[in-house]
């Protein structure tokens, strides 16, 4: 009796789950709809369904699964699920999986729930029900009206308007949902109360074609009675500053667009919408700007002005718009939200004289400021990255962004004051106008990005590689601020595609980033030209594109997203957008199947250079490059079009690809395997892509690691960095690659960490060796590009691969070298973590891994002997593999899901 007591209790405790021999239990986590944990306003009927299973049995594995879908959490039983009942399914499917019920309809609250079946057949039910709800997916589900202040601004930066309305709930409520955007970006507030903790909704896309609406559940925020609703406005993206022009900026008026819906409990319905009914005024937000900052004069707040009774008697109109709503989409990333907040480490005051706030960390945010003034006192923030030499305030790398928070107290007690539609990237804020000293108390650090969920991590017994990956981490935190930008802090601050192509694949290591590629990407799609170019930047502010490196964005970065998360269905939305680029390709090149561009190319952007006659920079070819990335295109595109079942195009892109490497070797490869363009870059593309005859492969890897050997340091750029170390590892040379990784004077990764950076610079040597800077036109301490590095850390150093998309089969496979005696890595899979760490401890080499339940590994343990111990017991079956340019060979294994530790000889000096 008592043990069936314990049973029940535990089975109350840990929720739901199959309890098996020895204790051993199963149990399902983690249901998520599009990625998402029960999302609102999602833009599909035909979602997709995610789940995880957890388990402590050895090679755990589903075998079956039934998903049931349905109106009401009472409905979620087999023969009663109205929307769909999958029935039994036989498939070890956990992620991706389809919806395939009765069509969904706007605004469909569903209900769901799954049961898996295990590796012997018993049955593991889902702990609880999910649910996600549709958002408006046609025009005609929209009944609100555009609207704009009928106040006319006369200068382009003007105060941020205020909107109201006062309604009134006669009955008792039971639901109420707000869906809303704008022209420009928008605080909405429900009776005083800010809606949701989203920041710069409705984010950034390409405007014209995809402009995004969010959905809040705001049930508990509305009472019977009075109510009122208001809306704060900022120019935001939709007004910013082109950064390339200097020509007079439009006066274009900001717009917002809600639709406030109403379910009571007797069924009934009620819609508050945006309309000529609302009423317009400014208040305390003189200025909100991207890039310049914020004005704020505390004065002249409208206290209670978001709140029934308030007097708007004064107030002017709105002015109704009309505007079509057909490019209104649901927003499919994850939001920018405040992540988190950073203490001050110290004040300082510079040579020059300023008061500085020291905090710690190259951040993107703002700061919050706690301060009791005089009415009137006018405070200013000025924000940099970094001190220059003598230990002055330096801002001249932020072009003519000013980056600046202009703040005039109302008086009368404590304030507290936050930006509202402004970030800043900065580590050193110079504050003036406050009265008394500045104290570290009186000012935070609120960082804010898209709230990706983190999803690696990476240590090691080298202190300044710890750094590095900090650096990747955090160059990536503020770079992806709802598009991946290339740097958050001067007059730049976009979405460049070779930038983002280059670190995909880190980026989708560390973060689940899906949902934020998929966004971008679908901007890409919308933003690209009739004739196919790629735009350098998107969204789209700068024109034309089509550069080489930059626009195989469009193809590469789908491509990754299949890799990290087995998701077929962006490739099959974005394979038109693939097709284009390829073809646009084709079409220059013609029957040379040589693309030279006639566009614009940036080519190995930013690679080593020097005006030493003694030290040769390395410039790559741009015509070589941009036939590399023809073929690597066409190549992908072909592979993709295998997977979608395209046979045709298949076909098509496979005979590309061969015509475009026959004529790659005829006009840029030697008989022996020399390059036309003798770089370390020519070496890695063609390598990397597999453009060279299997016969000419040794022989080109001997000339990279021959270059690399002679400069002693790498001379790639973005094109050329992120591949280096993989070609050189893969190619027999680990030493160089090791070499590379390790290295500390310019240029290496680790000489921006040997000066003291907390993010990855945008140059090699944005500080010199002798303390003064580069060329401050082209000069980002915050860049993520070269952080791209970070594959080949988690890839080659802690040995985690994905064998089959989405992790479904894992690689294990460590490479020690160097220094290296202590890695630990893991990685939060759609099915659940993979870790990998190893140590090299008295001779042996002891690799311990976790491996989630359904899916399997292979196993490779370096060793210089060939006895294996696995969890320890010997393990006879290793298979024992020499591979080339190691002083140890790998002894393999095969496992399913669990926790291993393994043991090797490992002395690779004997």
């Amino acid at each position: 009796m008592k043990l069936k007591y314990f049973v029940l209790m535990m089975s109350l405790l840990m929720g739901p789950f199959l309890v098996s021999a020895a204790g051993k239990y199963t149990q399902l986590r983690d249901l998520r709809v599009e990625y998402k944990k029960n999302p609102l306003g999602i833009g599909t009927s035909s979602p997709r369904f995610f789940w995880k299973i957890t388990s402590d049995v050895p090679g755990q594995m589903q075998t079956a699964y039934q998903l049931l879908v349905a109106t009401t959490p009472g409905k979620l039983a087999p023969g009663k699920a109205d929307l769909w009942d999958s029935k039994k399914v036989g498939s070890d499917q956990s992620i991706q999986v389809a919806y395939q019920g009765k069509v969904l309809e706007s605004r469909q609250r569903c209900y769901w729930t799954v049961k898996i079946w295990d590796k012997d057949g018993k049955e593991v039910k889902a702990v609880s029900p999910a649910y996600f709800e549709i958002g408006l997916l046609e025009e005609s589900d929209w009944q609100a009206d555009w609207i704009r202040s009928a106040q006319v601004f006369t200068e382009y930066s003007y105060p941020s308007p205020l909107l109201r309305k006062e309604f009134t709930l006669a009955k008792k409520i039971k639901s109420a949902r707000l869906y809303v955007t704008s022209l420009g970006l928008y605080e909405f507030r429900l009776n005083g109360t800010k809606v949701g903790d989203e920041m710069f909704t409705p984010g950034w896309t390409s405007f014209k074609n995809r402009l995004q609406y969010q959905v809040y559940d705001v049930t508990g925020l509305l009472t019977t009675g009075n109510n009122a609703a208001g809306v704060v406005l900022g120019n935001g993206w939709y007004r910013a500053f082109n950064p390339n022009s200097n020509r007079n900026r439009e006066i274009t008026p900001l717009e917002v667009l809600a639709q406030l819906e109403i379910e009571f409990s007797d069924g009934s319905r009620q819609v508050v919408k945006t309309d000529n009914s609302w009423k317009a005024s400014t208040g305390a937000i003189l200025k909100s700007e991207i890039y310049d900052g914020e004005i704020y004069d505390a004065r002249l707040e409208k206290s209670g002005w978001d709140k029934p009774g308030f007097d708007d008697k004064t107030w002017l109109g709105t002015a109704a718009i009309s505007r079509g709503k057909s490019n209104l989409v649901s927003a499919v990333s994850e939001p920018v939200r405040r992540i988190e907040e950073l203490t001050p480490v110290k004040i300082i005051v510079t040579p020059g004289g300023d008061t500085v706030v020291d905090m710690g960390q190259n951040m993107v945010g703002w700061c919050r400021l706690t301060l009791n003034c005089p009415a009137g006192t006018t405070i200013k923030l000025r924000h940099a990255e970094v001190l220059d030499k003598k230990g002055n305030f330096y801002t001249e790398n932020l072009r003519t962004a000013r980056q600046e928070i202009v703040y005039t107290c109302r008086g009368g007690g404590a304030e507290v004051y936050e930006p509202r539609f402004s970030f800043q990237g900065f580590r050193y804020v110079a504050v003036s106008g406050y009265p008394k000293p500045v104290t570290t108390d009186m000012i935070r650090g609120i960082v804010v990005h898209s709230d990706l969920e983190r999803t690696g991590s990476f240590s090691c017994n080298e202190p300044l590689l710890n750094q590095l990956q900090h650096n990747i981490i955090w160059g990536q935190k503020g770079n992806f601020l709802d598009v991946p930008t290339d740097c958050p802090q001067r007059n730049e601050r976009l979405g460049w595609t070779g930038d983002a192509q280059v670190f995909a694949p880190t980026a989708c290591f560390n973060m689940n980033s899906a949902g934020f590629f998929t966004k971008w990407l679908y901007d890409l799609a919308a933003d690209q030209h009739e004739d196919g170019a790629v735009p350098h930047v998107i969204p789209n502010v700068l024109g034309r594109g089509g550069s080489s490196g930059w626009a195989d964005a469009a193809v590469v970065v789908p491509w990754v997203m299949y890799r990290s998360y087995g998701d077929t269905r962006i490739l099959e939305e974005q394979f038109v957008s693939m097709k284009k680029w390829v073809e646009f390709m084709r079409k220059q090149a013609g029957d040379t199947y040589l693309f030279k561009p006639k566009d614009r190319q940036f080519g190995d952007w930013l690679a080593f250079a020097t005006t030493r006659s003694d030290y040769p920079g390395a410039t790559t070819d741009k015509d070589f490059l941009s036939t590399a990335y023809f073929y690597h295109s066409a190549d992908l595109l072909c592979r993709m079009a295998v997977i979608l079942g395209k046979k045709q195009e298949a076909a098509d892109y496979g005979e590309l690809q061969q015509k475009i490497k026959e004529a790659f070797i005829r006009e840029f490869v030697t008989t022996n395997g020399r390059l036309s363009s003798n770089t370390q870059t020519a070496y890695v593309v063609a390598l990397s892509f597999g453009l060279l005859p299997p016969e000419l492969e040794k022989n080109a890897a001997s000339r990279l690691a021959q270059d690399v050997n002679s400069f002693g340091h790498l001379t790639t750029g973005f094109l050329g960095t992120a591949d280096l170390c993989h070609v050189l590892a893969r190619y027999g040379y680990l030493a160089e690659a090791y070499k590379l990784l390790y290295r500390k004077e310019y240029p290496s990764w680790l000489y921006p960490v040997t000066k003291g950076a907390t993010t990855i610079w945008e140059r090699w040597d944005g500080i010199k060796p002798d303390n003064t800077f580069q060329n401050a036109g082209m000069n980002s301490f915050n860049h993520y590009a070269y952080g791209a590095i970070g594959d080949w850390m988690y890839k080659v150093v802690a040995g985690i691969n994905a064998g089959l998309p989405g992790y479904k089969s894992i690689v294990i496979k460590p490479f020690p070298g160097g220094k290296m005696n202590d890695v630990a890595c893991s990685h939060e899979t759609l099915y659940g973590t993979v870790s990998s760490a190893w140590k090299i401890t008295d001779n042996r080499f002891v690799l311990t891994v976790s491996i989630p339940a359904n899916t399997s590994a292979e196993i490779y343990v370096p060793s210089t002997g060939r006895t294996l111990k696995q969890n320890g017991m010997d393990q006879t079956q290793a298979e024992w593999i020499t591979p080339e340019g190691t002083a140890y060979g790998f002894l393999k294994t095969r496992a399913g899901s669990g926790d291993y530790v393994f043991e090797s000889d490992y002395m690779p000096g004997k």
